[in-house]
């Protein structure tokens, strides 16, 4: 498909995770320490690929896992629709209403990680994901290889209205103690991104991060006024659909260099 030119400048491998459950292409570019990009709705678009490229400039081998979507597909609202629906009922491998449920993805997830860190070696491994994805990367704490956890406008599960699911955080009791005892015994953390008012990441879901993981959430909420404007959809998307990319002193730019840098420092690149 046309779409792939996108992704041109990436290798592209199948992996299956060691169970046999799932197989899924990643995308791979760069050289250093790895570090997994999950994307968001609708797929893997132009502009988390332009995330990932300056990732891999600054240092690291990006993994792109391509897990439902179009690879290299721009996002238009009857796409990020049409995915959302079908992603939503693969009950098999995303939970989006469950509170304390991680998504069944996220195993195959943590084997990636493993997989890339024995191949790139550092400290560690960085994992981001993003809206459907974004407590993905708390979850693949389990997985030892992974240090450097961001989770930009993490919306699952889908608050639809109730206070129990606004305030939830998608991961299970075992994947947040993991985290809470890997922080403190390796004196890591992580990095919650969102835009104030958005209807997906309730303040509720980051009161929660910041109540059970204290100074160890590095919030960083940005007003939805300096979010690009974009007439799909309010502000949502930190690093990628509403950037301001023109703006090196604007709160996006600053949160996009923050991720980098965090991931540097983490994984030693």
């Amino acid at each position: 498909m046309a779409w792939l030119e996108a992704l041109k400048d990436y290798d592209r491998f199948d992996y299956t995770d060691p169970k046999g459950r799932w197989t899924r292409p990643v995308f791979r570019r760069g050289s250093g320490p790895a570090v997994i990009i999950v994307h968001e709705m609708p797929g893997l678009h132009p502009l988390v690929i332009r995330f990932a490229d300056r990732v891999a400039a600054a240092g690291m081998t990006v993994f792109l896992p391509s897990l439902f979507g179009d690879p290299g597909r721009p996002v238009t609202s009857g796409y990020a629709l049409g995915t959302m629906l079908k992603a939503i009922c693969v009950r098999r491998e995303f939970n989006v209403w469950s509170t304390d449920k991680s998504s069944p993805i996220v195993d195959w997830l943590r084997a990636l990680a493993a997989k890339v860190h024995a191949e790139c070696g550092g400290k560690g491994v960085g994992a981001v994901g993003m809206c459907f994805t974004g407590n993905f990367a708390l979850a693949m704490m389990t997985e030892p290889s992974v240090v450097a956890p961001v989770l930009s406008q993490p919306s699952m599960p889908i608050p639809a209205g109730s206070p129990v699911r606004s305030a939830g955080m998608g991961v299970t009791k075992g994947e947040i103690a993991c985290a809470k005892q890997r922080f403190a015994d390796e004196d890591l953390s992580m990095i919650g991104l969102r835009f104030h008012g958005d209807p997906f990441v309730p303040d509720a879901r980051f009161d929660s991060f910041k109540a059970e993981f204290g100074d160890k959430f590095e919030a960083i909420e940005i007003e939805a006024k300096d979010a690009l404007t974009d007439s799909r959809m309010a502000a949502h998307s930190v690093l990628t659909l509403h950037l301001v990319d023109d703006d090196p002193d604007g709160p996006t730019k600053k949160a996009e260099e923050r991720v980098i840098a965090f991931f540097k420092e983490r994984t030693g690149a």
